[in-house]
């Protein structure tokens, strides 16, 4: 099988720009030895942060105006509603016609990987979405993407599918929200300034829709294990490594992605095409605190050239925080 790059961005306060969030750290202290879990980074607390977390999520914000919490998504402490509402997995259009998206700047996790003919796809990850009127363009599902979004509990939300995707689709455990259902004009919409099938649209109303009509819990499962553990907001991670990652560039061929470091605010700002990638809602471009760099094994399932990704076989890639990078291996526990 050959090898390729599954990339997972992982922003925080993206609707501002402005508050950064909190940094994964790494589970072992060695750098060889760490890894990856439910196709993320495998990350825990000291004893010293779980406590102040924990000490957190069950006191009050600063001003004494709400109980906050610290969120599975992003570490970052939120009021008790958004950091225990479980996320959506949203399917976003990523060719160039379908840009730029709207809402993404919202989603905790993107991640981006290939599909058929050279062209990536991103799947945003949101908890924090109630103030949305448009989300997409949202586009079909591919197996791989199941399971990734499988790692953060959350609910699927596709407007169509691959044949290989269907039977894991079908499966009880998978609640998915489809633009194809016999319902799905109740959670999606169609606009008139981009042509089909580059113009689905969801949003927060439709999306509660969705849950509603199937009867999907908003809680995350009982037996929920995060895959991230986070450092303090206000903790600096060092990296263990000289490689420095001012300019990240994944690799993908057709739209070309790379992201520019800015040392003031310690951000990655994302672009593709040849220009900045922004949030049509926003104006704004998109930043990430964190990238993971996940390789994975990968054939074609035929000649029409859907990829089978490798996402349960242990492998190698990258984690890049703070201007450095340093290399990981990853397994999916």
């Amino acid at each position: 099988m050959k090898k390729l790059i599954v990339a997972a961005m992982i922003c925080t306060a993206m609707l501002s720009f402005t508050a950064y969030g909190s940094e994964a750290t790494l589970q072992k202290t060695e750098v060889s030895d760490r890894e990856m879990a439910e196709d993320i980074i495998s990350v825990t607390d000291t004893q010293e942060e779980t406590q102040a977390a924990e000490e957190a999520s069950a006191g009050e914000a600063a001003d004494g105006s709400t109980e906050m919490a610290r969120s599975f998504l992003t570490g970052q402490l939120e009021d008790n509603t958004t950091a225990m509402n479980r996320p959506v997995a949203i399917m976003l259009n990523n060719i160039v016609d379908a840009c730029p998206q709207a809402g993404i700047a919202n989603a905790g996790v993107v991640y981006e990987a290939p599909v058929e003919g050279l062209l990536t796809r991103l799947m945003g990850v949101f908890e924090d979405y109630d103030n949305l009127e448009k989300i997409g363009s949202v586009r079909s599902c591919r197996d791989y993407y199941i399971f990734y979004a499988s790692g953060f509990d959350a609910i699927y939300t596709h407007y169509g599918q691959s044949a290989y995707a269907l039977p894991f689709l079908e499966l009880p455990e998978v609640n998915n929200i489809s633009g194809l259902a016999g319902y799905g004009d109740q959670v999606f919409y169609r606009t008139t300034d981009r042509k089909s099938p580059h113009n689905a649209y969801t949003s927060f109303e439709g999306i509660q829709k969705g849950i509603e009509i199937n009867g999907y819990s908003q809680e995350y499962d009982e037996d929920f294990q995060p895959g991230y553990a986070f450092c303090g907001v206000d903790d600096e991670v060092e990296l263990p490594a000289k490689t420095e990652a001012n300019v990240v560039k994944p690799g993908y061929f057709l739209n070309e992605p790379w992201f520019e470091y800015n040392p003031e605010d310690k951000l990655y700002y994302r672009f593709q095409y040849g220009d900045k990638q922004i949030d049509e809602l926003t104006g704004e471009q998109i930043a990430y605190k964190n990238i993971i760099l996940q390789y994975s094994s990968w054939r074609k399932y035929d000649e029409n050239g859907y990829l089978n990704i490798d996402v349960d076989e242990p492998n190698v890639g990258k984690y890049i925080v703070n201007g450095k990078a340093i290399d990981i291996t990853w397994k999916k526990h």
